[in-house]
């Protein structure tokens, strides 16, 4: 979801989109609540209206955000792709962030790496909604595998490795400022995942 897809949605929907953006490109700990409100342009007395928890309510619901929607790319990347295969889904899924990268820059990241950095140690509620988020993300990852061809029993733990790999690189480009990790991950894992259709399809 852009910023323009939410300029139909209420205060509390653009707010935690916003606070998705900000602690995607600052942190938690560098995101306030009312930076969320100005850059939501929601009024600032409605945070504690709709988010009555203050700050920890609010990091853990852009959390939830950012899980679904990585789980939702999933059925659009595959609807995009003309003969779908495992990696032709991962590259498509590296596609969103070496484009991104390429053409805005390497200031942002993965809003739920970031909580889980910030915050998973010292907020259990954090935690846990990272720990959800990433399910969200994991399980319609390991569903199209299965979809694909990949047994029962391989997707989900092939589902982990694409995500795991995936944000590693993205940690690796910001800090490099170049998307040859991510480039690589798509590269070597492609084949990998191709593999487990072939050898049990």
């Amino acid at each position: 979801m852009t910023a323009a897809e939410t300029s139909g949605h209420g205060p509390r929907e653009r707010m935690v989109f916003s606070a998705a953006q900000l602690i995607r490109r600052d942190g938690v700990t560098s995101t306030g609540m009312r930076e969320v409100a100005t850059h939501a342009k929601a009024p600032r007395g409605s945070l504690q209206h709709y988010f009555p928890g203050g700050k920890e309510q609010l990091v853990n619901e852009a959390v939830d955000w950012a899980g679904r929607y990585a789980g939702n790319r999933v059925a659009r990347f595959l609807a995009a792709l003309p003969d779908p295969v495992p990696s032709g889904l991962f590259a498509a899924m590296v596609r969103q962030w070496t484009e991104e990268y390429e053409t805005d820059g390497f200031d942002r990241g993965c809003p739920v790496v970031a909580a889980t950095v910030d915050c998973a140690q010292s907020v259990e509620s954090t935690r846990e909604a990272v720990a959800a988020a990433f399910a969200a993300w994991t399980g319609p990852v390991a569903r199209a595998l299965t979809d694909m061809g990949v047994p029962e029993d391989r997707a989900a733990a092939l589902a982990t490795l694409m995500i795991s790999a995936l944000e590693g690189a993205i940690l690796i480009a910001r800090a490099e400022r170049d998307v040859r990790a991510l480039t690589t991950v798509a590269g070597e894992l492609g084949p990998v995942l191709d593999a487990a259709v072939r050898t049990n399809g």
